[in-house]
């Protein structure tokens, strides 16, 4: 069974830093493409972040680009999200997602993941 586990969240300041992982196992992870979801209180669980199998074609919403990066390391079967220059719109629960369909080229379709973490909680505030 696929198991996606987050961790790394918690309360930060506005202009701070964190660091997110999820632990992948139950499928072949560098097979398949991943991404990061948040879910803010009273929002959709958007997209923010993707990439390919092997790591490239890297997506980011406008919301977080320029300020978070993701990245993985298959061969711990692990994707990473730092969070940078965070700000209080920031605070939403994160999920780790991973895509359904196997060597896809691009993670930048919502609708392509179908597979999601029990999510991390993130608060921004001072």
């Amino acid at each position: 069974q696929v198991q996606l586990v987050e961790s790394g969240g918690g309360s930060v300041q506005p202009g701070g830093s964190l660091r997110l992982s999820c632990a992948a196992s139950g499928f072949t992870f560098d097979d398949y493409g991943m991404g990061w979801f948040r879910q803010a209180p009273g929002k959709n669980r958007v997209l923010i972040a993707g990439l390919r199998y092997n790591g490239d074609n890297i997506y980011y919403s406008n919301s977080v680009k320029g300020r978070f990066r993701i990245s993985r390391d298959n061969a711990k079967s692990t994707l990473y999200l730092e969070m940078n220059n965070v700000e209080p719109e920031d605070t939403a629960i994160y999920y780790c997602a991973k895509q359904q369909r196997p060597l896809l080229v691009l993670a930048n379709s919502e609708e392509d993941f179908t597979s999601w973490g029990q999510g991390t909680q993130v608060t921004v505030s001072s």
